[in-house]
């Protein structure tokens, strides 16, 4: 199956707790730190829900 690269590129600073829960759960806890994540449609809703704060790439 293919995966997902994930890169959180702005700050959880005053966002909501659903975001920053979701964010965890993908195992992003700092800026720039990237995640590869196996890309099932469980995944991609969460990245969807964050998309204005992370950056997500094929590979």
């Amino acid at each position: 199956m293919a995966k997902l690269k994930v890169t959180l590129i702005r700050s959880v600073i005053g966002r909501p707790e659903k975001q920053r829960k979701v964010l965890r759960g993908m195992g992003l806890t700092r800026l720039n730190k990237t995640v590869e994540l196996e890309n099932t449609p469980s995944i991609r809703g969460m990245v969807r829900n964050v998309s204005h704060l992370v950056k997500a790439e094929e590979i």
